[in-house]
């Protein structure tokens, strides 16, 4: 059986509001596609919006694909380290092939499961700045920062006055006054300072 790697990486795991998004791309066999698409891929931060997106849509037209969304109600609930490993398994099951192998950006040693036999763990290696030396999270990175930056346009349309167009949910200086005035919305993380310190001061008044 040949090898199928997948990277994984997330995007908004230090954003005050919205989810956490996970992605996953496993390489089809080798083709000049292929071949083109890895000599573009850098760290998605690295990129333009612009040349994200392109990009973007050239990982979903060749490479096998996953997402996993994991909503800021749950982050409060589990905290982020375990929102994570939710998002990345989640995205992991929506790929049509079952990894040989899981590249992983970061060294928070995640452990992830064949949900084809549900206990079978796959095994998964930590790359700390994956995203910068490995195709596949590279790949991965830009799968989950260009989801996730469309989830908050949308939120950007529903709660206008944060700018979640502009800050992504980050803490913008604009973003930060807002919630120092006590204004937050139902996709903030209210396990997040300062969000979390405020609320706490508020129960005791």
């Amino acid at each position: 059986m040949s090898k199928k790697i997948a990277g994984i990486d997330e995007a908004g795991r230090g954003a005050l509001a919205g989810p956490v998004v996970a992605g996953t791309v496993i390489f089809h066999e080798d083709s000049e596609d292929l071949q083109n698409l890895i000599k573009e891929l850098k760290d998605s931060k690295q990129l333009s919006s612009q040349r994200r997106s392109i990009l973007y849509a050239e990982i979903i037209r060749i490479c096998d694909v996953g997402v996993g969304i994991i909503s800021a109600q749950r982050i409060d609930e589990i905290g982020i380290r375990k929102a994570n490993q939710e998002a990345m398994q989640q995205a992991i099951d929506q790929l049509r092939n079952t990894p040989t192998e899981i590249l992983v950006d970061g060294r928070d040693g995640y452990f992830f499961t064949d949900k084809k036999t549900k206990n079978k763990q796959i095994p998964s290696t930590d790359i700390i700045k994956g995203d910068q030396k490995i195709s596949e999270i590279s790949a991965a990175s830009i799968l989950a920062k260009v989801t996730r930056d469309e989830i908050m346009d949308h939120y950007d349309q529903q709660y206008t006055v944060f700018e979640f167009r502009n800050n992504k949910g980050y803490g913008s200086a604009l973003h930060l006054k807002l919630i120092e005035n006590q204004q937050y919305t139902p996709i903030h993380r209210k396990s997040y300072d300062p969000l979390k310190t405020l609320l706490t001061q508020m129960s005791l008044f």
